[in-house]
């Protein structure tokens, strides 16, 4: 039975096993704050906490995390119901993989806020958390902090003196700090915008169908 469903369990496990190792890594070995610069001063990787949403976003406090957290739920099984469907409708396999790199991104992100305040202690500039403290984790269940570590700021200056409302200022071309799930759901959404003409092509209707039959053998056909 679960043959079918091959494609997004692999798609899905795969990238749920790359982000949490990247993940458990970066908070067992960095404190807060901590950064690597790969290639350059473009490419770092940064240890950050999110208590929010994706890209170092924040939502509503406390109450704020717990209804993310429960909507973030809701969604993934939203997804795999969705799966099943277009799975079992035969859709395009490239349409399937990007359905199941989303749901395998916000899964992955679920696991952080689920489990890790539970798991891990806090994470501070001067310390390294521990993995399951005798005193326990840094908070409750579906209250933990999402683990970001990749930025890439592309490039850095002022805004020109003329330009309105920013006039001088300081910015930064994407300074947003992301790890591997918000990548996998990123990729997926992109994709399909990108590749839809492909990704939906229109199915043949019945009475298509039909026509085609009898343009081939050059006799109607009975239905």
């Amino acid at each position: 039975m679960l043959k079918k469903y091959k494609l997004p369990i692999i798609t899905v496990l795969t990238v749920l096993f790359i982000d949490q190792c990247i993940k458990l890594y970066i908070k067992s070995n960095y404190p807060i704050g901590e950064v690597c610069r790969v290639f350059g001063d473009w490419s770092r990787i940064t240890f950050t906490e999110n208590p929010g949403m994706a890209f170092g976003l924040e939502f509503g406090g406390n109450y704020g995390k717990i209804a993310l957290s429960l909507f973030r739920i809701i969604a993934v099984f939203a997804g795999v119901f969705y799966i099943k469907k277009i799975v079992n409708e035969k859709e395009h396999k490239g349409f399937i993989i990007c359905v199941s790199l989303i749901l395998a991104g916000a899964l992955g992100n679920i696991l952080d806020s689920a489990f890790y305040g539970l798991l891990f202690g806090e994470s501070t500039e001067y310390q390294v958390a521990q993995f399951m403290p005798a005193e326990g984790g840094y908070t409750g269940f579906l209250q933990g902090h999402v683990v970001d570590m990749f930025y890439f700021p592309m490039y850095e200056g002022n805004f020109p003196t003329w330009f309105p409302i920013w006039s001088g200022e300081h910015f930064e071309f994407f300074n947003a700090i992301f790890n591997f799930a918000d990548m996998s759901i990123s990729f997926g959404v992109g994709i399909i915008l990108v590749f839809q003409n492909i990704l939906f092509k229109p199915k043949a209707t019945s009475e298509e169908t039909k026509e085609v039959l009898e343009d081939t053998s050059g006799e109607p056909t009975d239905s």
